[in-house]
């Protein structure tokens, strides 16, 4: 359990669909964003900062491909000490949410009393890749340029779309199924747009793209208020899967999320307002090809570790790394028990997640964190508890109070 330690301030940039209105943000600069923001948000000077904790899994959209330090960059960038230490990390989609774990072991040592945790990701920036020609000596012929988001995944194994595929179809969770709960996402999502629900944690962007006039981006662009059942079950299944598809899978997104977290004496001290308290944090790892299981038994031992039941949980989200997950992971959670996971569902992804949201991948996991933290603070508080998974097959869950 992670004791006195609490969220002051939470703050993201809107998420851009891919080649969308974040497209020429430099990686570093998007990053600096929230950073800057949420302690301007909150008043607490920058030196404050004891370490920057920022997740990372993607360095070539960067000017500094080799070891670039992007955290050190970005909070450089956003005008923090030089002499504030940092830690780039790289868990694939669960890197936010580890940056805030790390922050908090970092307070539990006595290290550090605040911290700033989150990360960026840029799928727009992603550069296509020249392998093997460094020492080959071309004269003539072609030369092979490999994407990298093609049937995005990991070499030496599956595509992560193909391993959602078969875990879905052995827990009987269908292509209507899938597609319902995409739906639901964009449904959720404009809902809660139009409810001010997102106006607490996005910071609106004023942007000037090339040979364009200048705008507000202050919504997510991955949302999609046109979205129907019909119109999704159209589309083409993908790399051979049997129910995977663009339109229940998330975007290739980009984006920035930060939070700001300290412990409760410094709170005292600083005369701040805490805005919720972090409770337990877990960090699991299974089988590489069953990712969507991942968020689940992270959530069980976040639980185990608070002292509480699913029954304590007011609101919970499980990221839609692909439409499958949430309903594998609630039903794994039910102990495979149809109605206990119906009842679960009820009050999970209630604004939506990354399949209308976005999801810039190391930025998602401190954005299900804050998206859960203001829905609690509008309820009156309550405990909620939120879960991702992430590359091959690991995965963390949170558990905070309001």
């Amino acid at each position: 359990m992670y004791d006195n330690i609490v969220i002051v301030g939470a703050i993201r940039t809107p998420f851009g669909r891919y080649g969308g209105s974040l497209r020429e943000f430099d990686y570093f600069d998007l990053g600096a964003i929230p950073m800057r923001e949420v302690l301007r948000r909150v008043n607490v000077e920058r030196h404050a900062v004891g370490e920057v904790f920022w997740g990372v899994g993607d360095t070539s959209p960067t000017k500094d491909v080799y070891t670039p330090v992007a955290a050190r960059q970005s909070l450089l960038k956003a005008g923090l000490p030089p002499e504030t230490p940092s830690v780039s990390i790289d868990k694939a989609c669960v890197s936010a949410m580890s940056a805030v774990k790390l922050g908090c072991m970092a307070m539990k040592l006595g290290e550090i009393e605040v911290a700033i945790g989150g990360g960026a990701t840029s799928f727009s920036q992603e550069p296509l890749i020249v392998r093997g020609v460094r020492f080959q000596g071309f004269r003539l012929g072609d030369v092979k340029m490999e994407d990298p988001l093609y049937a995005i995944g990991y070499k030496d194994f599956n595509p992560v779309s193909v391993d959602t595929d078969n875990v879905a179809y052995e827990y009987g969770i269908s292509r209507e199924e899938q597609d319902e709960w995409a739906l639901r996402s964009h449904q959720n999502y404009g809902a809660a747009w139009n409810a001010g629900k997102f106006k607490e944690e996005i910071l609106p962007l004023e942007i000037t793209l090339k040979g364009q006039r200048p705008f507000t981006l202050e919504v997510d662009e991955q949302y999609r208020p046109d979205t129907s059942l019909e119109a999704l079950g159209k589309l083409k299944t993908i790399y051979g899967t049997r129910a995977i598809t663009a339109g229940n899978a998330p975007g290739l997104n980009d984006g920035a999320t930060a939070i700001l977290f300290m412990t409760r004496a410094k709170v005292d001290e600083l005369g701040l307002e805490p805005l919720a308290e972090i409770i337990a944090m877990s960090s699991i790892a299974i089988n590489p090809h069953r990712m969507p299981e991942g968020p689940a038994y992270a959530a069980m031992k976040a639980l185990e570790w608070g002292r509480l039941r699913l029954d304590d949980i007011a609101v919970m989200e499980i990221n839609e790394a692909f439409a499958a997950v949430p309903p594998v992971s609630t039903l794994l959670l039910a102990d495979k028990d149809k109605r206990k996971a119906k009842a679960l569902r009820e009050k999970t992804n209630l604004n939506g997640s990354a399949i209308a949201i976005g999801h810039p991948n190391t930025a998602s996991g401190a954005r299900l964190i804050m998206n859960l933290m203001y829905e609690l603070r509008r309820r009156g508080g309550g405990y909620a508890l939120g879960a991702i998974c992430g590359g091959l097959a690991q995965a963390d869950a949170c558990v905070i109070k309001v």
